[in-house]
């Protein structure tokens, strides 16, 4: 099969409105679950994942954390320009972002761009009682656009160097619900759209498979012997975007910031390399593993830029999809590990830009959990590649058994 030929009109599927869950299941862990195992379908409901899944695997959850992304202000001409935290400019690092006081800059998206043609933007905010102006500064933009073409740099100054920029947030951020909610974010997004083990900030959507679980199923995983372990992919906004190219070589897919820690490589070796994958975004950093230690073959001395993962890596000539130079996905973890040893650290800080289509060999993801995905999608394109092609099975059944789509639907596990 030759991905990149892929048609995505074959991917489509009829999506009535009143199918996408405009608000979560209450309480969470009492969404429906749909079953996949081998071709067979079923279903149940989410609390009862764990009696689904087989005893001592190993389970890798995303545990980023949704920031307040969006922040609004008004010129005095009265036009309302929305700025949308993207990705970390100065510093780079998630982490020291938000502590930054005083000062920071990141690459947005400019919603009314056109009513501002540079020079600052202010608007003031309150953090504990104290009224501090938080100043935006649009400069030179033709210059300052990012890689993708539609970020732009923006420096953020503020007069407190004890106000930090997530406290900032936390005062004047909303929250960025999926534009196909088609409604305004309320209070109770704030948590709702969180996963229950949410821990590092820096995400603009949700890892949506994670909000299913709770502090009681998370519990009866335990009970049930399964090894749980977490990794850090920041979501972006790409997430959302959409294919509009014939063919999926004409789509760009969006570059994202992972993070894998030691203890994640030591647990999948321990694991045999397999491993059950909480959602889209855990697939595609575990995948991206492989390649990452295919690199590290060749290349001991890589930087973080240097092991990026791009988006046609896995189906350049002679792979297809499958293992490179003989290469398991044992080898490409002991590689990882070998390189944090040699340059003395306890994570892997990278990012990755593949793309899993049909004719992509899994390398490490064995089981899936996650919810149902939006008609001609990327991500519907990965399902498809996990089930073997067996996709438009699965939602024929969600459809016809009252399923709810989209981030705060139901969700599935699948078992090709």
């Amino acid at each position: 099969m030759n991905t990149k030929h892929i048609k995505i009109s074959d991917f489509d599927y009829p999506l009535p409105d009143q199918r996408i869950a405009k608000y979560p299941t209450e309480p969470r862990d009492h969404s429906k679950l749909l079953l996949y195992k081998q071709g067979e379908v079923g279903e149940d409901v989410f609390y009862q994942l764990p009696n689904h899944l087989p005893q001592g695997a190993l389970m890798v959850f995303n545990n980023t954390k949704v920031i307040q992304a969006r922040l609004h202000f008004r010129k005095e001409t009265g036009a309302l320009i929305e700025i949308f935290l993207m990705e970390p400019a100065a510093p780079v690092d998630y982490e020291q972002i938000f502590q930054r006081a005083g000062h920071c800059a990141w690459y947005c998206m400019i919603g009314n761009l056109k009513k501002w043609k540079g020079g600052s933007l202010k608007r003031r905010f309150e953090v504990k009682g104290v009224a501090f102006t938080l100043t935006a500064s649009l400069v030179q933009p033709e210059e300052n656009v990012h890689t993708n073409g539609t970020n732009y740099w923006i420096d953020f100054d503020w007069d407190s160097s004890d106000i930090s920029f997530a406290e900032i947030l936390e005062s004047v951020g909303e929250l960025p619900i999926p534009p196909y909610l088609n409604r305004a974010t309320q209070e109770s997004d704030k948590t709702a759209y969180q996963t229950v083990y949410s821990k590092i900030k820096g995400s603009v959507a949700a890892p949506t498979a994670g909000l299913h679980f709770t502090d009681k199923v998370l519990a009866a995983l335990d009970a049930q012997g399964i090894v749980r372990d977490e990794l850090t992919l920041h979501v972006g906004a790409g997430t959302f975007k959409p294919v509009k190219s014939e063919e999926i070589e004409g789509h760009v897919m969006h570059s994202e910031y992972i993070v894998v820690h030691r203890h994640t490589f030591e647990r999948l070796l321990r694991h045999g390399c397999q491993a059950i994958a909480v959602g889209t975004t855990s697939v595609r950093t575990l995948e991206s593993l492989y390649y990452i230690g295919v690199k590290l073959e060749t290349n001991r001395d890589a930087s973080e830029e240097d092991l990026h993962v791009g988006q046609w890596e896995p189906y350049e000539k002679g792979r297809e999809g499958k293992m490179v130079d003989g290469i398991t996905p044992e080898h490409a973890i002991r590689n990882i590990l070998d390189y944090l040893d040699r340059n003395d650290i306890e994570a892997l800080h990278t990012s990755t830009q593949i793309i899993i289509a049909p004719g992509y060999a899994y390398k490490i993801v064995k089981m899936l959990v996650t919810n149902f995905h939006q008609p001609q999608s990327t991500l519907l394109l990965l399902v498809s590649a996990f089930v073997k092609g067996n996709w438009r099975k699965i939602y024929d059944y969600a459809l016809s058994h009252d399923f709810r789509f989209l981030s705060y639907g139901d969700s599935s596990l699948l078992i090709p």
